[in-house]
């Protein structure tokens, strides 16, 4: 049997072929792996949900609403998750000292904290990555049951009521901006749907009178 000769066109070949094999092996299982990925991720978020809402955040209302609002400057978008017993808003602060800090935050009807999880960080470990703990109830930077919208929701430092982590103002500061912008968005979405309900109720009434 003739050996293929070692030459740049051989070579090429070869690791042509060896490339789309192994692409096509890696496209075969990511499609085996993609339903128990997506599952197990819906699972995680289901379970976040559940957390910041108190424990049980009762059936989804509605489908997620994406909603993108123009932050100092830039566009920033938001997930809005509409349970039975509460709203958790997904919401990214990307000023963080490792970078993006992306919170998950529950709200009741009156926009009351529930509570919070920490999605996603790059802080440093045991520095700015005790936001996850630091602001829960019961800690030094307690957030659970304040509502943003009545309280000064910014670390002392900078005239606010909340006390930063110890060494991580930054990241304070940046978890703090993220929880302000997630009820800042529940607001506008609970306001935009109470005037879509309004105004469909006067466009009833309003028919009504005039048959």
């Amino acid at each position: 049997m003739n050996k293929i000769k070692s030459n740049l066109q051989n070579m090429v070949l070869v690791l042509t072929g060896s490339a789309l094999i192994c692409g096509g092996l890696l496209a075969y299982i990511n499609n085996l792996t993609k339903p128990t990925i997506e599952a197990q991720a819906e699972k995680t978020l289901n379970e976040g949900i559940a957390a910041v809402l108190g424990g049980n955040a009762g059936e989804r209302l509605e489908e997620p609403t994406t909603v993108k609002r123009t932050v100092d400057g830039k566009e920033q978008t938001f997930v809005v998750y509409k349970m039975q017993n509460g709203t958790a808003v997904q919401s990214t602060d990307p000023n963080a000292f490792g970078g993006n800090l992306k919170v998950l935050v529950g709200f009741n009807t009156e926009g009351d904290i529930l509570g919070y999880t920490v999605l996603e960080h790059a802080e440093t470990p045991g520095l700015g990555a005790k936001a996850g703990e630091w602001f829960q109830k019961g800690q030094p930077g307690c957030i659970v049951g304040l509502n943003p919208g009545e309280k000064n929701l910014t670390v002392s430092k900078d005239g606010g009521d909340i006390d930063a982590i110890t060494a991580s103002t930054i990241t304070s500061r940046s978890f703090l901006r993220a929880v302000q912008q997630a009820h800042l968005t529940f607001k506008s979405n609970t306001d935009a749907n109470t005037s879509a309900t309004a105004q469909k109720k006067c466009d009833s009434t309003c028919n009504e009178k005039e048959d």
